[in-house]
């Protein structure tokens, strides 16, 4: 039997897919035909690497090229102009091209969660005409050794290209899902240090633990300059008791008792255990046997340090 969380996820997303089909008929069949005129026909609309808006449109026909193109994003009160680059095609189409990144963490459009609205605004002379961007089909993922990213690598939000009922392409940005994305991972003969970013939280005196099978070792977090965290363990305490390898998760966790488990998730790769793959590095703990340590990251992302004791020689 489908547990039942599967079986409404399974349920909702048929359910979505049908509306998508739908509002993409009634886009094509009924708004096209009457908008054609006055709106701008996307031939493609995606996000990038998680937080660069890419498009691509074909204007309609009543338009001469103007001296100035920009794409305005509105929300209420709130609106972001960036550039954008219209020309005349092959034959004789006018077309538009512009990427917008998004976040003012980047250098990009502030843009808070919630939907924004997204037209083209042209200039000529002191005549202004704005031009709503048509969206027909929503973007489809792409297969390959990578994948659409839902998340930006910097801030974690999460933006995506949507529609209104009319076909009006808009930008939804949300937050970031709570979770400790690992920066950096540095192993020495003394021990590990892993540098890592809070995404989505606040955590408050924040602590992290080595889990193994049976064992857990907590160690103090420590907030650098640029706003990372770095947490250190020492290799002596993380040797094997017995002849088999023993694999450490690594979380986070603060006062309130919340848990999250330090990983990489904020990527475009299908195969993080490959592509993010770390070389076994031979220590030898002080007062232990050698060792080898190894840092890898499962496929659901979590990062997970392998401890396995060398065999001895002789």
């Amino acid at each position: 039997m489908i547990p039942r969380r599967s079986h409404l996820r399974a349920a909702r997303g048929r359910l979505e897919a049908r509306a998508a089909a739908l509002r993409s008929w009634l886009i094509l069949r009924v708004f096209l035909p009457r908008r054609s005129r006055h709106t701008a026909r996307l031939k493609y609309a995606a996000v990038l690497d998680g937080q660069t808006v890419n498009l691509h449109a074909e204007l309609p026909r009543s338009v001469r090229l103007p001296d100035h193109a920009e794409l305005v994003l509105t929300r209420g009160r709130r609106h972001h102009e960036s550039p954008a680059r219209v020309y005349e095609g092959g034959d004789g189409t006018l077309l538009m091209d512009a990427a917008v990144l998004l976040g003012a963490e980047v250098g990009g459009a502030p843009v808070d969660p919630g939907r924004w609205q997204v037209r083209l605004r042209l200039r000529t002379g002191s005549r202004t005409r704005r031009i709503p961007l048509l969206l027909v089909e929503l973007p489809t993922p792409y297969e390959g050794p990578t994948k659409p990213m839902t998340a930006s690598g910097v801030t974690g939000r999460r933006h995506r290209i949507g529609r209104s009922v009319t076909g009006n392409m808009r930008v939804v940005t949300a937050v970031a899902k709570p979770g400790a994305e690992v920066v950096k991972v540095h192993i020495t003969h003394a021990g590990i240090s892993v540098d890592f970013r809070l995404l989505g939280i606040r955590i408050d005196e924040p602590e992290a633990e080595f889990i193994a099978s049976g064992r857990r070792l907590r160690q103090p977090v420590t907030v650098l300059a640029d706003g990372t965290a770095r947490v250190e363990v020492p290799l002596e305490g993380m040797a094997p008791r017995r002849s088999r390898p023993e694999h450490w998760d690594v979380a986070v966790t603060g006062a309130s008792g919340r848990t999250f488990r330090l990983g990489r998730r904020l990527h475009d790769v299908r195969n993080p255990l490959r592509v993010f793959a770390m070389r076994a590095t031979a220590i030898a703990p002080r007062g232990q046997r050698p060792l080898l340590v190894q840092p890898r990251y499962t496929p659901a992302g979590n990062l997970r340090i392998t401890c396995t004791p060398m065999p001895e020689i002789g």
